[in-house]
């Protein structure tokens, strides 16, 4: 249903400056897609020049811009205030909870708490503990002896193998894998033989794991992700993996065998952790670093081997002016030859 933009002001907890509050407002959308009848966002006060290029009827904007070309809702968190907006227009779908489906396959060894919903066509297998709580979507398979802990979540088609232990509020999304076989092998005269897989994986508090992510079981213990830490989409964590608390792991990254990493670890897209390595506290790891050893506390790295930040762009600021250099090099070795050549002709005349 549409919405004054009095009424709307009020909602997202701003102050409405423009003479329009009537004005009727459809929906809430960004800056490029946003319509005649949509209200958008601009997060700061230098970006105000791109909202020329908007249809949208208001914009909702940091406090103290003042007046615009249409009118606009001054708040002190724009994302906040606009994600509030969002709402309003599409309110959340909740759904009820459901308790234990008649359609899911539950071992009768299992052991489920209190207000857990478990969807059709889920698999929970035998000695599985889900504590208060706990969401089972479809088509998740729970296989023998795996915990989670209260109110987490696991969404459809996730597997986590055998013994896998899952802390309270966890989130795993759909189509991610954990406590598969680690990729360790040895070589023999016939081929390769399995390394041993006896370990698990072990989720602490809070820990998201995102869409078919894949966690790999310990050699004899466990693969460990500290409490706090998030894990994006597409992201591979390999056998003894030990994870410090509040990471942060973006698509993409890879984490080689036996790798441990402190607190607060930030790694960017496509990163690539070598094996046996240690990751310091607050280190950042820029986007497509190639880590081939440890990284200390604190350190900011990019680039293939991954060093230093400051190195790194000194590097990159050398290697842009390569093409000049050449052509440089190239003038200068013509003119030492006619040089040369000159000095030769002279030498011959005498």
């Amino acid at each position: 249903m549409p919405i004054t933009l009095a009424t709307l002001a009020t909602a997202v907890g701003g102050t409405l400056v423009g003479d329009e509050p009537t004005r009727s407002i459809a929906s809430a959308a960004t800056l490029e897609t946003a319509g005649p009848d949509d209200i958008t966002l601009v997060d700061a006060g230098d970006k105000v020049h791109l909202l020329a290029k908007s249809r949208a009827a208001a914009v909702i904007v940091p406090s103290g811009t003042g007046p615009l070309d249409r009118p606009s809702i001054e708040v002190a968190d724009v994302h906040a205030s606009f994600a509030a907006a969002i709402l309003a227009f599409r309110p959340p779908r909740f759904t009820p909870r459901t308790g234990v489906s008649p359609h899911a396959a539950v071992d009768p060894s299992a052991r489920i708490g209190v207000d857990v919903d478990i969807y059709p066509f889920a698999s929970v297998g035998p000695d599985v503990v889900l504590a208060d709580g706990v969401t089972i979507h479809s088509g998740v398979r729970l296989m023998a002896g795996c915990h989670i802990g209260e109110g987490s979540e696991v969404f459809p088609n996730a597997v986590l193998y055998d013994n896998t232990v899952v802390g309270a509020r966890c989130i795993i999304h759909a189509g991610a894998i954990l406590g598969g076989y680690g990729f360790g092998y040895k070589a023999g005269p016939d081929g390769y033989t399995i390394s041993a897989q006896l370990g698990w994986v072990e989720l602490a508090d809070d820990v998201e794991v995102g869409a078919a992510t894949t966690i790999d079981r310990g050699t004899y213990g466990p693969t460990l992700i500290g409490s706090g830490t998030k894990i994006d989409n597409l992201v591979m964590i390999a056998h003894n993996v030990r994870l410090g608390r509040h990471n942060m792991i973006c698509s993409q990254v890879g984490v080689a065998g036996s790798t441990t990493t402190g607190d607060w670890v930030v790694m960017a897209g496509q990163v690539g952790v070598r094996d046996h390595v240690h990751i310091g506290d607050k280190a950042i790891l820029g986007a497509r670093s190639g880590v081939s050893s440890d990284i200390e506390p604190g350190k900011i790295v990019l680039g293939e081997p991954a060093i230093d930040l400051r190195d790194r762009k000194l590097q990159l600021a050398a290697m842009s002016k390569l093409p000049d250099m050449r052509r440089d090099l190239k003038q200068l070795a013509s003119r030492v030859a006619a040089i040369e050549g000159s000095a030769g002709r002279v030498a011959d005349a005498a």
